[in-house]
C-alpha cells in the first residue's frame, strides 16, 4: 500500500495548488461560467475547472505508472474527450462532433488493447465476447479486431462518458461521485493484486480519487469553481475505462453508477417520446427533481453519494449472483424513488 500514497499526497496537493491558481487568474483570461445563460441570479465564478483536473492526471500517470500501450492509448483517449470538451465549453461545438470524438476515443482504447474479453453470467458460465475475430495490417503491426467485445467497449465507454455529463447538473456532484466510483476501483484493484499484477490500474484510480477529492473541496455547494464538460466527461471517460482495465469491474461500475445510468437511460427515452432530441439538455434529471420536491442541494448531493457508496461498497464484498440481486434491488429503489417524486411534485402543484 505505502507504494500508492506518493501518487495520492501528489495528485491531491498539486489539484489544490492548480484550483487556487484557476481562481485567482482564470477570471483575468476571461475563463467564467455563465450563469444568465442557465437563468442563475449569481455572479460569474471560475469556470473550465476540468482543466485541472485533466493537467493532474496525465502529468501524475507519466510520472507515476509505466506508459506502455495500455497506458498510452488511455491517455491519448482521455486527452481526446477534454480537447473537445473544452472546446464545447468555450465554443458550444455539436452534439454530433461530440459524438464522434466520443466514437474515436473509444476506439482508441480499443486499438490500444483495452477491453473486455467475457462477462460473468449471474446464471452460472460466463458470456463470451471474443469469439468473432478479424485482423488487418497497420504498418509492421497487426491489428485484431474482436467484434462483440470491442463493441461493447464503445457502447460502454461512450454511456458512461454521457451519464457523467448529464451529472454535472449540481455543484460537487460530479467530483463526488468520481471519488466514490475511483476508490472503489483502487480497494478492488489492490485487493487482487497477489492474482494479476493491478499495480497500475491501483495507481491511476488512487491519482484520480485524491485529485476528485481535492477538487470536490473547492466544488461543493455553494462552489468556487465549476469542472465543466471538460472534467465531466475527461473524468467519465477514465472510469469507464478503469472498469475493463486488467479485468472486468463492469459489474461494479454499474452499481457505483447505478442511479445514473438509469436515470440518463430515463432522461433519453423520455425525450424521444416527448419529440424532443435526446442530446439537448434540461433540468428534469434525478437531482433537479430531488430539489424539486424539496431537498436543499446539499441534501441531494449526500443522498445520491449515500446510494453511490452504499451500492458500489457492497459491491466489493458481492459474488457475481449477489451482485444480480443488488442491481434488482436497486431498480426497485430507483421505481419508489421515482414515485415519491411525481407524488409529492403533484402535491406541491396542488398547493400552488
Amino acid at each position: 500500500m505505502t507504494e500508492f500514497i506518493i501518487p495520492a499526497i501528489f495528485a491531491f496537493v498539486s489539484t489544490i495548488l492548480l484550483v487556487l491558481f484557476a481562481l485567482k487568474f482564470f477570471p483575468k483570461f476571461g475563463l467564467m461560467d455563465r450563469p444568465k445563460k442557465y437563468g442563475l441570479k449569481r455572479k460569474p465564478i471560475p469556470y473550465y475547472g476540468g482543466l485541472v483536473i485533466v493537467a493532474v492526471f496525465t502529468l501524475s500517470t507519466i510520472i507515476f505508472v509505466p506508459l506502455d500501450i495500455h497506458v498510452i492509448g488511455l491517455l491519448i483517449g482521455a486527452l481526446m474527450m477534454a480537447t473537445v470538451s473544452f472546446l464545447d465549453d468555450l465554443l458550444d461545438v455539436s452534439p454530433w462532433i461530440r459524438l464522434l470524438v466520443q466514437f474515436l476515443a473509444a476506439l482508441t482504447i480499443v486499438i490500444s488493447g483495452i477491453g473486455i474479453s467475457s462477462i460473468s453470467n449471474p446464471l452460472g458460465g460466463d458470456l463470451i465476447l471474443d469469439q468473432i475475430n478479424f485482423e488487418f495490417p497497420l504498418g509492421s503491426t497487426m491489428i485484431q479486431i474482436t467484434l462483440l467485445a470491442d463493441l461493447f467497449t464503445i457502447i460502454w465507454i461512450i454511456l458512461i462518458v454521457n451519464t457523467m455529463n448529464f451529472l454535472d447538473g449540481l455543484n460537487g456532484l460530479v467530483s463526488g461521485v468520481a471519488f466514490i466510483a475511483s476508490i472503489t476501483f483502487f480497494v478492488l484493484s489492490v485487493g487482487e493484486y497477489n492474482l494479476i499484477d493491478q499495480t497500475s490500474m491501483a495507481t491511476l484510480a488512487i491519482v484520480l480519487a485524491s485529485s476528485a477529492l481535492a477538487f470536490w473541496l473547492f466544488d461543493f455547494h455553494p462552489a468556487k469553481i465549476l469542472m465543466g464538460d471538460t472534467g465531466s466527461m475527461f473524468i467519465g471517460f477514465l472510469i469507464a475505462v478503469f472498469a475493463i482495465y486488467s479485468g472486468g469491474k463492469v459489474a461494479t461500475a454499474f452499481l457505483v453508477l447505478g442511479f445514473p445510468i438509469l436515470d440518463a437511460f430515463w432522461v433519453i427515452t423520455r425525450r424521444i417520446v416527448q419529440g424532443k432530441s435526446p442530446m439537448k439538455g434540461d433540468l428534469k434529471h434525478l437531482h433537479h427533481r430531488l430539489i424539486e420536491v424539496g431537498l436543499t442541494e446539499r441534501k441531494a448531493l449526500l443522498l445520491i453519494y449515500g446510494l453511490c457508496a452504499f451500492f458500489g461498497g457492497s459491491a466489493i464484498f458481492l459474488g457475481t449472483t449477489q451482485k444480480l440481486f443488488l442491481m434488482i434491488a436497486m431498480g426497485i429503489l430507483m421505481l419508489i424513488m421515482a414515485t415519491m417524486i411525481v407524488f409529492y411534485g403533484l402535491k406541491r402543484l396542488k398547493k400552488l
